[in-house]
């Protein structure tokens, strides 16, 4: 059943239970299910998809961690799953809106679907216009609880005095009176990202996320010390950047391999 009610914190109790500000190696989901409900307020991640890549011929249930991810968020926390389509004998496998589907079925919001563009693209394709983005679906159990948008997109009228119509949370229009226009604005969620390969200590994994990307969904869907999960660990950029940000932070990762390169970039010391 889909949530409706008050954010509820994680006791004591449930977060000195938790893995805090460490990378587990293991089953994702197996690991998941020790996890006490309610006790995550963030997940970032990007499941791998279509068997794309090898990984070392590890495989994953995805339908579990979908499941787990449900059980352990908090009411009023987000999931931001980033995710693509192989293309197969021609079309485009569509298991990016499986997924997105799936993850309404159990019982999330799909609160905003974004798109993260990159710079360059992998692969020229001949018989196609060049792919060059991802999804970004961002989950929601309930309303999301927490959003701190970005402004950083130059306002082209900035200075002018206008009357604004907008959106409130609960999809209510609202004719708001005239208000001048800022030099810079909310980002819209189209979000151009520069290519992992320009983070130089992500080690050899083989489809690593931008440091950014995970940057500033973490900075957008939650706050200092709130605990964000990255289930699919990988070379560890969701922990990196969340222990960057103040953030309590864990990784899953079942590759041995992939967490010494998490850890690894984990000791790098802060710089400031």
């Amino acid at each position: 059943m889909p949530y409706s009610g008050e954010v509820m914190p994680t006791s004591v109790e449930e977060s000195s239970s938790l893995p805090l500000d460490q990378i587990v190696c293991g089953d994702n989901v197996a690991v998941l299910s020790t996890f006490p409900d309610a006790c995550i307020d963030l997940v970032v991640t990007s499941p791998p998809y279509d068997n794309l890549r090898l990984y070392g011929g590890h495989t994953w249930d995805v339908e579990g961690v979908a499941q787990q991810l449900w059980r352990v968020i908090k009411p009023g926390g987000v999931v931001v799953w980033v995710v693509a389509d192989a293309t197969v004998d021609g079309s485009e496998t569509g298991t990016s809106f499986r997924q997105a589907l799936r993850f309404m079925e159990i019982g999330f919001r799909l609160h905003d679907t974004m798109i993260w563009q990159k710079t360059t693209f992998s692969m020229p394709c001949v018989s196609r216009y060049h792919n060059v983005w991802e999804y970004c679906f961002v989950f929601a159990k309930g309303g999301a609880q927490v959003f701190n948008p970005i402004e950083d997109r130059r306002n082209t009228s900035s200075g002018r005095t206008t009357a604004v119509t907008v959106r409130e949370s609960d999809d209510s229009i609202t004719q708001r009176s005239d208000k001048t226009i800022k030099e810079y604005g909310k980002r819209w969620n189209i979000w151009i990202c520069d290519s992992a390969r320009n983070d130089i200590d992500n080690g050899n994994h083989p489809a690593p996320f931008p440091e950014a990307l995970a940057r500033d969904h973490i900075l957008s869907w939650s706050n200092e010390k709130e605990i964000v999960l990255d289930p699919f660990n990988g070379s560890g950029t969701t922990t990196k950047m969340a222990r960057e940000t103040g953030r309590r932070y864990i990784g899953i990762e079942v590759n041995p391999d992939y967490c010494k390169i998490a850890e690894t970039r984990l000791a790098q010391q802060l710089l400031f």
